[in-house]
């Protein structure tokens, strides 16, 4: 990426067509993360609902069938698909794959440049550009901070790391270190640093998954893989797909929000649930890639509302890193609607920006009794 150079928050070629499930007809859906499906007692003889494991966590799938007349594929067969689009995926995305593309890179010796794959390439260019705009509090070559933290695929015990321990990570970590030609899908790398995506991955393969189905002739949708989620059109019943965003304080109420939505990614990051401490102080999973160490703000959990999921999943990682003040003031310079949950003297406060008004569908008060 040229110095200097200020690319648009979503990169035109990424414009393309999380989240717990509760409800009683899917309640093998019910895992991970940051919201809820509204009106568990609505079924429709149409429904069908697929899930399934991926990306070491849980996929699922509503919508009804059939659609209109051509789309006959049987809940047998579109299973087949999405698990065919999720292996492919993983093969080029997953670290946790040997063999995966990315694993490979990740494995090669020097700063020789590759030619990547157009899926590879596409979500990397989109991590590229959203890290530039927010001046490197999202980053994807954070891992070995992660790591060193005890949050990646090891845990740490003991106390935490030591600033040497932190000054030698951190020299293996900025992604502005990277030489990427995104016209001919090259990337060139210092030796030994590492490209994790798995912030934006999810995003990524839902809006995948959201597009097989139109493909199959499937406008009405609902998306979810680990939390992260895509409604298209209506829900079976006809009405807008309602969602809750949860509480990062369930002693005190179960949601905070309740939000409609239709043709619209949501995806939520929340420092509450993966957390150590020591010495009197919390340690977030949540680290900071241009200090070394995790975010010590109030902000608990952020929820973005976009277009594109893989957006939406990079976009609540990147404003929750920001901390309220400056995530907010990004969020309302580029118009994302986004949702602010943080630690005041008197419980949690909630925060949100002009363009995510329309999605609200009652107040903290009101989702606070659902």
């Amino acid at each position: 990426m040229p110095a200097g150079s200020r690319p648009a928050l979503l990169p035109a070629h990424a414009m393309h067509p999380g989240f717990r499930f509760f409800a009683a007809a899917i309640a093998t859906v019910a895992t991970v993360a940051t919201a809820f499906l509204l009106s568990a007692c609505d079924s429709g003889p149409q429904r069908v609902v697929l899930n399934g494991a991926t990306m070491g966590t849980t996929w699922s799938v509503i919508y009804a069938s059939p659609e209109k007349a051509g789309a006959t594929v049987s809940p047998v067969e579109l299973r087949a698909l999405i698990e065919g689009e999720l292996e492919a995926i993983n093969q080029a995305l997953s670290t946790y794959i040997p063999d995966s593309e990315i694993s490979r890179l990740n494995a090669a010796q020097g700063p020789a440049s590759v030619t990547l794959s157009p899926r590879f390439a596409r979500v990397l260019d989109a991590a590229l550009s959203l890290s530039n705009v927010t001046e490197g509090a999202y980053d994807v070559t954070v891992g070995p901070l992660v790591e060193l933290w005890g949050f990646g695929t090891r845990s740490r015990e003991g106390t935490p790391p030591s600033d040497a321990e932190i000054d030698e990570a951190m020299a293996r970590v900025g992604s502005r270190k990277l030489s990427w030609d995104a016209g001919r899908a090259t990337l060139g790398r210092p030796a030994g640093m590492r490209i994790d995506l798995s912030s934006i991955a999810k995003g990524y393969a839902v809006d995948e998954l959201s597009a097989l189905l139109a493909e199959q002739g499937i406008a009405n949708s609902l998306v979810e893989i680990g939390g992260e989620l895509r409604a298209s059109g209506v829900r079976p019943e006809g009405s807008l797909w309602r969602l809750a965003v949860e509480s990062p304080d369930p002693s005190k109420a179960r949601f905070i929000e309740a939000i409609a939505v239709s043709d619209a990614a949501v995806a939520t990051s929340g420092d509450y649930r993966n957390y150590f401490e020591y010495e009197g102080r919390r340690y977030s999973h949540l680290v900071d890639p241009r200090t070394g160490y995790p975010v010590a703000h109030d902000l608990v959990s952020v929820t973005v509302v976009h277009k594109n999921c893989m957006i939406a999943d990079a976009l609540a990682t990147a404003l929750i890193v920001l901390g309220q003040e400056a995530a907010l003031a990004l969020a309302e310079r580029e118009g994302i609607a986004a949702h602010f949950v943080s630690r005041g003297d008197d419980g949690l406060e909630v925060h949100y920006t002009p363009a995510f008004e329309s999605y609200r569908q009652s107040s903290q008060a009101d989702a606070a009794k659902m």
